[in-house]
C-alpha cells in the first residue's frame, strides 16, 4: 500500500472542510520570517513551537520550491525569490493599486515629501505603494511593511470610518509603543480618531518613525474604506503654510475620487 504523505495524512485527519495543518504551518513560517526576520531551524521550531523534527523536511521543501532559502552557510532560512514573484503578481493585479498609481504621482509631485498608500489587514495597516520624497532627507519604509493601523496617520484615517464601536474594538486595550512618542492611553487614541473623523483627515507625530510626521487620510475606492494615502514629511521641514498644503492636497484628491468612482467601487 502507497504510503500516504504529510499533506494526506492532514487532510484525511482533518476533513476536507478543515484546515491543512501542514499547509498552515507553511503559512504560519512565511509570516513569521516576514515579521521577525530569518532564523536558525532551530529558533524557527522555537519561536513558532514546532518540533524541530517535523519543520525539517517543512523547510527542506519551501527551499527546494523557492519560498525560503538559505545563508552561505546553509542554517539560516530567510524568504526566497519565490515570495518577491508572487507579491509582485498582487501589485500587479489589484484593481485599487492600477487606480492609485497616479494618484501617488500626483501627490508626490505637489508635496515633494515621501507618499505611502495603504491597506488594512485586521487590526494593522500594510503598505502597498509608495512614491520617494525628492529630498536626501526621508522617511525609511518600504512596501509590505505592517503597522498597527491605531499609530499610523493611514490607520487612523480608515479607523475613523468605521462605527464608533468598531473603532474600539480595533484598538487593543494594551498598547504596545512603536516610538518614545506612541500614544499608549486606549481613550486618548480614541480621541484622536474621533478626531480624525471630524476633520476629514488624520494626523501622527513621531508615533510609528521619529522625526516624521504623517498626514493620512481615507480612499472611496470600497464600499467600507481599506484604503488610505499618506504624505510623511521630517518634523524639520515642516512649517504651518506645508502642513495646510499637504492637508489641502490629500483632501482634494480624496473628494475628486469620491466624485468619479462614487458610482463605480471595486469592492
Amino acid at each position: 500500500m502507497q504510503v500516504q504523505t504529510e499533506i494526506q495524512k492532514d487532510i484525511s485527519a482533518s476533513g476536507t472542510a478543515g484546515p491543512v495543518k501542514s499547509a498552515a504551518r507553511a503559512l504560519d513560517l512565511l509570516d513569521e520570517i516576514a515579521a521577525n526576520g530569518p532564523g536558525t531551524q532551530l529558533q524557527l521550531s522555537q519561536r513558532l513551537s514546532i518540533p524541530k523534527s517535523s519543520l525539517h523536511a517543512l523547510l527542506r521543501t519551501m527551499v527546494d520550491r523557492g519560498w525560503l532559502q538559505t545563508d552561505p552557510t546553509g542554517s539560516v532560512y530567510q524568504l526566497g525569490i519565490h515570495s518577491l514573484v508572487v507579491s509582485s503578481a498582487y501589485l500587479d493585479g489589484d484593481p485599487v493599486l492600477a487606480r492609485a498609481a497616479s494618484v501617488l504621482d500626483e501627490v508626490a509631485g505637489a508635496t515633494g515629501e515621501t507618499v505611502h498608500l495603504g491597506r488594512l489587514d485586521g487590526a494593522d495597516v500594510i503598505y502597498t505603494g509608495k512614491r520617494e520624497s525628492i529630498h536626501p532627507l526621508r522617511m525609511h519604509s518600504a512596501v509590505g511593511r505592517r503597522l498597527p493601523a491605531y499609530a499610523t496617520s493611514l490607520g487612523r484615517a480608515l479607523l475613523a470610518e468605521m462605527p464608533a464601536e468598531a473603532r474600539r474594538d480595533m484598538v487593543p486595550e494594551s498598547i504596545a509603543a512603536i516610538t518614545p512618542n506612541t500614544t499608549t492611553d486606549k481613550d486618548a487614541v480614541l480621541e484622536i480618531i474621533d478626531r480624525a473623523a471630524y476633520q476629514g483627515y488624520a494626523t501622527e507625530s513621531e508615533e510609528s518613525c521619529m522625526g516624521v510626521r504623517c498626514f493620512g487620510v481615507a480612499l472611496p475606492f470600497s464600499h467600507h474604506a481599506v484604503d488610505a494615502l499618506s504624505v510623511a514629511v521630517p518634523i524639520s521641514r515642516l512649517d504651518n503654510g506645508r502642513e495646510d498644503l499637504i492637508i489641502e492636497t490629500l483632501l482634494s484628491v480624496r473628494a475628486r475620487l469620491a466624485a468619479v468612482h462614487g458610482n463605480s467601487l471595486v469592492r
